[in-house]
């Protein structure tokens, strides 16, 4: 083995995360699957398991002197370098080498990850030629996304398309080129740090959950041996040596059955009668569980699927496509899986003349019409659209919600513009173009002969997210006439909202004689559900001191992320009773209502009184702060088109 095998982790040495490793190795024989999510807390062998998987896959042979790692007995999937050195009879040079774990950077730009032109050969020759990027590295091999969630959108787009497409196209800068980029794709994930777009998160075959391991047996197994990997790693991986190789040769023999595994119409209907009883939508989950299930026959050395194949495929490809709004449970109702197998087995001792329909069970369509279900905060609805004004300054913080220009490369390019100051990110073309009327005046040894003047920078957007703080009124007075329901629920549909967005949110809840930040700014919606979920309700109303508690809360975001925009959303019925100087409780929150509209803060108040007589209190904290305002029994209304306008 090579030094860097030597020094990574061996993958059979692995303790437990049965269900990670398999959906790793499944891949590994059937690349076509699609890829596996890895969702689960830090500390769980994420990583280490992506990595130690590639040290024991077997070698792949390619052409040497292709920088895309061609497969010299598929021409099919060649580049266009290769298949034209075919095609006029030269013999390509061949040489064998491990699989790579090629790494996607959160910071990376969209040239680094697509490709582009080659400078210096442009500036040097005066040619274009392509410099190929992230994509071409991993083709053959495993693209590797850790914090894929974090992932900016232009770039998670660009992964979409190629990783369906199977090829990347790459036009720009006057070039247009296209290369292959087969790749299995690998992405992990903690959830507490937010959770990825709904359009990714489908295109990942299979999706885990890991956690740390419960069991203290299994705990100290795992201490022992990093000890002793650490002590000597050499020595150590020569210890699993023996494993290694048998899960290699399982691997190496699973490949080589695999196209001769078969799956009969039995089993193909076996699993779209899964996928329809579970209410997944659309057909890739079938074609995925159909995937899997042959390669784990394959895995087995069994020349037919079976209904074993089918259950764990159906474990493996379905939990995250069972989703059908934001913060709904990503779990598999394993009790409606058995149910679905058993109907299929009986259905089959029937007599072949006879055709039974298929009428779903009344557990069964309560679990297709679950989108109606009622939260226990209360239903969510539409809400309008939350529009920061867009001042077109960058943010810093990745989002859906407005376009933005980037100041570092991270943004996708969009046009060029003479730079006002010294600049690291030149857009050659525009450059080219702007000395390209001067050359025959100009002398000198380039090719190209650039001057000053003739610079332009790449100007860069991205969308961008804000910060929306909720400050809730958990005192006593909400619980009468159920008004805590239709806050939370309030609270809920604003936070579906900040998820399809990508936005940071925090909560503060005010209650008794305090204000608690229950949870600081963070890009985990869920995190914030959970809270909202729990939130008690009793007590005083100290509405001032959640305005400034909330205050201080969004100062120290704009210290850290300097033009980040900032929205604060109170839902309360404006019936303070709790001082926060010795004042008038009412006065000192319309007070820092003010403050808090003079330090730049954007606000929304949702009013949740109810009662015959309505002393408009919560409206008068709004009018004290130019705030947005809206009645909490309005927000429901179906033709509302907008929630939050230009607040400034």
């Amino acid at each position: 083995m090579s030094c860097l095998s030597d020094s990574l982790y061996p993958f059979t040495a692995l303790v437990g995360q049965e269900r990670m490793k398999k959906a790793l190795v499944l891949n590994a024989i059937d690349p076509g699957i699609g890829g596996v999510l890895i969702r689960g807390q830090k500390g769980t062998a994420k990583s280490t398991a992506v990595r130690a998987l590639a040290d024991v896959l077997p070698q792949i042979e390619v052409v040497e002197d292709c920088p895309f790692g061609c497969n010299p007995s598929t021409p099919a999937e060649m580049c266009t370098g290769c298949r034209s050195r075919m095609e006029q009879g030269e013999t390509l040079p061949t040489t064998h080498r491990k699989i790579k774990v090629v790494d996607l950077p959160l910071n990376a730009t969209e040239d680094r990850v697509a490709g582009t032109l080659d400078l210096e050969h442009a500036i040097k020759k005066g040619e274009r030629r392509f410099e190929p990027g992230v994509l071409a590295e991993a083709h053959r091999g495993i693209l590797y996304v850790d914090e894929v969630n974090l992932l900016d959108d232009h770039l998670v787009d660009v992964l979409l398309d190629t990783a369906a497409m199977g090829v990347n196209t790459v036009e720009r800068e006057g070039i247009s080129h296209s290369h292959p980029s087969h790749f299995i794709l690998v992405g992990t994930m903690n959830p507490e740090e937010g959770e990825l777009r709904p359009q990714f998160l489908d295109r990942f075959a299979l999706c885990v959950e890991v956690e740390g391991l419960a069991d203290p047996r299994d705990r100290v197994e795992i201490i022992k041996r990093r000890a002793e990997y650490e002590a000597d790693p050499p020595a150590f991986v020569r210890s699993w040596g023996d494993a290694q190789e048998v899960l290699r040769r399982s691997i190496v023999t699973a490949k080589d059955m695999l196209s001769a595994v078969n799956i009969s119409d039995e089993m193909l209907h076996l699993i779209a009668e899964i996928c329809v009883d579970m209410g997944v939508h659309g057909h890739r989950s079938d074609i995925t569980i159909m995937k899997v299930a042959r390669a784990l026959a394959a895995l087995h050395q069994r020349p037919d699927v079976t209904e074993s194949d089918i259950r764990e495929a159906a474990e493996l490809a379905l939990p995250h496509r069972m989703r059908r709004r934001p913060f709904d449970d990503q779990r598999l109702d394993e009790d409606r899986l058995e149910e679905t197998i058993a109907r299929h087995r009986e259905q089959n001792k029937r007599s072949a003349e006879v055709e039974t329909p298929h009428v779903p069970s009344e557990k069964q369509s309560d679990n297709l019409q679950s989108d109606a279900r009622v939260f226990e905060v209360g239903d969510p609805y539409p809400v309008k659209t939350v529009a920061i004004p867009n001042n077109r300054r960058n943010t810093g913080l990745a989002g859906r919600r407005q376009n933005s220009n980037a100041r570092s490369k991270s943004g996708k390019y969009v046009r060029s513009a003479i730079p006002p100051e010294p600049c690291n990110d030149i857009a050659l073309d525009a450059s080219l173009r702007a000395a390209a009327p001067h050359q025959s005046r100009r002398q000198g040894d380039m090719t190209i002969n650039l001057a000053t003047a003739d610079l332009r920078a790449k100007v860069r957007e991205r969308k961008v997210g804000s910060s929306i703080l909720f400050v809730v009124d958990a005192s006593g007075s909400m619980g009468a006439k159920r008004r805590m329901v239709a806050a939370k629920g309030a609270v809920l549909s604003l936070l579906i909202d900040a998820y399809q967005h990508r936005d940071r949110v925090g909560m503060i809840a005010f209650r008794g004689n305090k204000a608690e930040l229950l949870l600081p700014l963070t890009n985990s919606v869920e995190l914030a559900n959970e809270k909202l979920k729990a939130l008690p309700t009793g007590g005083k109303t100290p509405l001032a001191h959640g305005l400034y508690r909330a205050l201080e809360v969004l100062r120290d975001e704009s210290k850290r992320n300097g033009d980040t925009l900032r929205l604060l959303v109170l839902i309360t019925d404006g019936k303070a009773n709790v001082s926060l100087r010795g004042g008038s409780a009412l006065e000192e929150a319309k007070e820092l209502a003010a403050l808090i509209r003079q330090q730049g803060i954007s606000m929304l108040v949702i009013d949740t009184e109810n009662d015959f007589v309505n002393l408009g209190l919560a409206r008068a904290i709004a009018e004290a702060a130019n705030a947005e305002y809206a009645r909490v029994d309005e927000l429901a209304d179906d033709t509302v088109a907008g929630l939050v306008r230009a607040l400034l």
